[in-house]
């Protein structure tokens, strides 16, 4: 008997070409067919068609997979990947039971946390008691790791409601305030506002929005991720607006996809299509022509946000406007696509393979020699600036939105 957790003909479109080995990391990493992605499409037809069942082993091929989605951009069949992976693991996670301790790590430590600013923010403010020596010392290596993800300084700011044009009006935006990033990166929107602001558009962030989905999505709990978009949807669609900006590459491409997530449901379809067409992320909606260029001679490279570059296929834009700042000082970075080992909760519950991303994605960097490096993504900071952290070198990393304003105007 078939179990139709995904499509078959999404599934069939992959033709076992290769093509997309040299795209995916874990493949880089381990040379092992079911660590690609055609060998966990090949699993997921399987287990489909019950010649596989779902057992310890083929999960551990599943859960290693990151979920970047480079291998879209490989295909020239146009196998939609992140589709598939996204609804196997909503099945596996209700047929297979995981050990306590990963239940836990995932279903507690992350999925209770993470999408809940406040309880975020007492975590936050938990850790930066057991940073202390005192304490330190007795952590397991695991949590010492884990609390080097963290910013030295985490500044906690959700964005105003209404914030108005400097100058002429052009229209109005709305603004996502995101969960990690309102708790740990308020300057940061502070400078996304301001560069909206500065080119002439009112920004909107209502404030019955919440979580974007994008943890539940990539985890397996799809009920639970379209339980966020509608509520999303019915926060910004009071408002009229001529685009909807979010400066967060893993939350911007779960934005964009609700038609999709909320394909199946009449009562929101057509809703969810209208809300995802006017996303964008910053990069894409504020221009290079206002932006000045830096009399500091510092040498600039840029990371690409694996759900910014892959699924949004936004890498242009975001370089355009770090090289009308930084100018001749720009430099690109070898293998900037390749994932760093974030991948939103990956480097929590993949901790070994995130290391060996982590290690591969700094050792890169270092070559370029540059002094900053700029990239779109929280988790993306936060992983690169504890590799950069732990080689001891001095390389800072930026968002976009802290880059431009501090060093273009």
């Amino acid at each position: 008997m078939i179990q139709n957790f995904i499509s078959e003909e999404k599934s069939l479109a992959c033709v076992h070409c290769g093509l997309c080995l040299s795209a995916c990391p874990t493949y880089l990493e381990t040379g092992n067919e079911n660590d690609s992605p055609r060998g966990r499409i090949y699993l997921m037809r399987n287990i489909q068609t019950q010649r596989v069942t779902v057992d310890n082993t083929v999960m551990r091929h599943i859960d290693l997979c990151l979920g970047c989605r480079a291998c879209e951009n490989a295909c020239p069949s146009g196998v939609e990947y992140g589709h598939l992976l996204e609804h196997a693991r909503d099945y596996f996670e209700k047929t297979h039971n995981r050990s306590f301790s990963q239940t836990f790590l995932r279903r507690i430590a992350i999925e209770q946390v993470f999408p809940f600013p406040w309880r975020l923010k007492f975590v936050l403010f938990f850790s930066t008691i057991l940073r202390l020596p005192i304490f330190r010392w007795a952590l397991p290596q695991f949590a010492k790791e884990s609390l080097l993800l963290l910013p030295k300084e985490a500044i906690s700011k959700s964005p105003p409601e209404y914030s108005p044009s400097l100058e002429k009006n052009v229209g109005r935006v709305g603004f996502i305030e995101g969960c990690v990033m309102q708790v740990m990166f308020g300057a940061t929107h502070d400078n996304s506002i301001a560069l909206l602001n500065q080119q002439g558009w009112d920004v909107a962030s209502p404030k019955k929005q919440g979580c974007c989905g994008a943890l539940y999505a990539h985890s397996g709990q799809l009920d639970k991720a379209r339980e966020c978009a509608r509520n999303n949807i019915a926060a910004f669609e009071r408002e009229k607006l001529d685009a909807i900006i979010i400066n967060a590459a893993g939350c911007g491409s779960t934005l964009k996809e609700y038609g999709q997530l909320l394909g199946n449901d009449p009562a929101w379809s057509e809703r969810a299509a209208r809300f995802s067409a006017k996303v964008k992320d910053l990069s894409e909606w504020i221009t290079p022509e206002n932006l000045k260029p830096s009399n500091r001679e510092i040498i600039v490279t840029y990371q690409d946000a694996c759900h910014l570059a892959h699924p949004q296929g936004v890498t242009a834009e975001p370089r355009e406007l770090v090289k009308a700042v930084a100018g001749d000082n720009y430099i690109e970075l070898q293998e900037a696509d390749v994932c760093c080992g974030s991948a939103g909760s990956y480097n929590l519950t993949e901790p070994e393979m995130a290391k060996k991303l982590q290690n591969r994605k700094v050792r890169n960097l270092i070559d370029t020699g540059a002094e900053i490096v700029v990239t779109a993504n929280p988790g993306c900071l936060l992983q690169i600036q504890s590799g950069l952290k732990k080689a001891g070198s001095g390389m800072k990393i930026m968002h976009l939105a802290d880059y431009l304003i501090e060093y273009g105007e």
